[in-house]
C-alpha cells in the first residue's frame, strides 16, 4: 500500500510563509502527475496546484497564483507547495495526491492566523 506522506503545516500569520513536502515512496513517481488539493472547513474540496511529469508544467487555482508555487524532486519522490503572502482563507487541511493512481495522504493543517 502506497503511503504518501505531508508535512510542514502549521500556524503562520497573514502576510507569512509555509513549505509543504510530500514524500511518495513505493511507485514510479517520477512517471505520474502531482497534485496539492485543500479542504476548508464546510467548504467543497479544490485543486490548489499540479505539476506534470516532463517537462513540470504547472497549474494553480485562480485563488493562489503569484502566491504559491508547486515543484517536484524525481530522485527524492518528493512534491512541494511554497506558500508565500498566506491569507486567512488560505486555512485548510493540504492534502498530497496521485491522482491517476488514486493515492491521497493524511493531509496536513494550515491555519493562517493572527
Amino acid at each position: 500500500q502506497v503511503q504518501l506522506v505531508e508535512s510542514g503545516g502549521g500556524l503562520v500569520q497573514p502576510g507569512g510563509s509555509l513549505r509543504l513536502s510530500c514524500a511518495a515512496p513505493g511507485f514510479t513517481f517520477s512517471r505520474y502527475a502531482m497534485s496539492w488539493y485543500r479542504q476548508a472547513p464546510g467548504k467543497e474540496r479544490e485543486l490548489v496546484a499540479r505539476i506534470s511529469t516532463d517537462y513540470g508544467s504547472t497549474n494553480y487555482a485562480d485563488s493562489v497564483k503569484g502566491r504559491f508555487t508547486i515543484s517536484r524532486d524525481n530522485a527524492k519522490n518528493t512534491v512541494y507547495l511554497e506558500m508565500n503572502s498566506l491569507k486567512p482563507e488560505d486555512t485548510a487541511v493540504y492534502y498530497c495526491v496521485c491522482a491517476l493512481r488514486g493515492y491521497w495522504g493524511q493531509g496536513t493543517q494550515v491555519t493562517v492566523s493572527s
